[in-house]
């Protein structure tokens, strides 16, 4: 029970520093009126691996008898819905817009992932 609940919180932390990494890079690349490259697309979807990895490790976590509070779930499936949702959002956008709004949305998801953390018990 503590080792997944160590790498529930170890790979939280990784998580909010990853996506913030992410976000930044496609700020940069927006300010530099660059779209999303091959790069950092695939970091987007590393990410979300990580998020729905991190749900997983959740879900075991609970499945050794360590109950969350509601908003912790909340903030995880909000956390692994974010990046698809700003993904299908903005596809239609010209190729900077993109990188600049898949930037914002991983900063936000970063956030989600500080507040999931904040909420853990």
């Amino acid at each position: 029970m503590e080792i997944a609940l160590s790498l529930h919180g170890r790979v939280a932390v990784a998580l909010v520093l990853y996506f913030a990494i992410v976000g930044l890079w496609g700020l940069v690349l927006g300010v530099r009126g660059l779209g999303p490259t091959a790069g950092s697309r695939g970091a987007i979807v590393v990410a979300e691996i990580g998020a729905v990895g991190q749900g997983l490790l959740g879900i075991a976590v609970f499945a050794l008898g360590r109950s969350p509070e509601a908003i912790h779930v909340l903030y995880g499936f909000a956390l692994a819905a974010a990046m698809p949702l700003a993904a299908s959002l903005v596809r239609d956008r010209a190729p900077r817009g993109q990188t600049v709004a898949l930037g914002f949305a991983a900063l936000f998801a970063a956030g989600l992932a500080v507040r999931g953390i904040t909420t853990a018990r």
